[in-house]
């Protein structure tokens, strides 16, 4: 999901942008917030906190990749996967798949 360029639900792959941008930034926020505050300043219930949602989110981008999988192909597909555990990664697929 871009800034500035709104994206439309209504397609399968419409609706893996949206899922894909808030997975990223519950990525993000799992390994540079909760996991300092926990290791940092011992503050376990960050992780908990922040996991949970993110691990939910990670399996809706699972299934929304799954079920854009037809109209994506299979190349992009398994690049899709593979970006998913680097962070940023679906924020460059992000880009990627608006231009075209």
């Amino acid at each position: 999901m871009s800034f500035g360029v709104p994206v439309s639900a209504a397609t399968p792959v419409g609706r893996f942008r949206i899922v894909a941008f808030w997975e990223g930034i519950s990525y993000l926020l799992l390994l540079f917030v909760a996991m300092p505050l926990k290791y940092g300043v011992g503050i376990d219930m960050a992780v908990r906190v922040v996991g949970m949602p993110h691990g939910v989110l990670f399996l809706g981008y699972c299934v929304t990749l799954a079920l854009a999988a037809r109209r994506l192909g299979a190349r992009r597909s398994v690049t899709a996967f593979v970006v998913s555990f680097v962070p940023g990664g679906t924020f460059w697929l992000e880009a990627r798949l608006r231009q075209d």
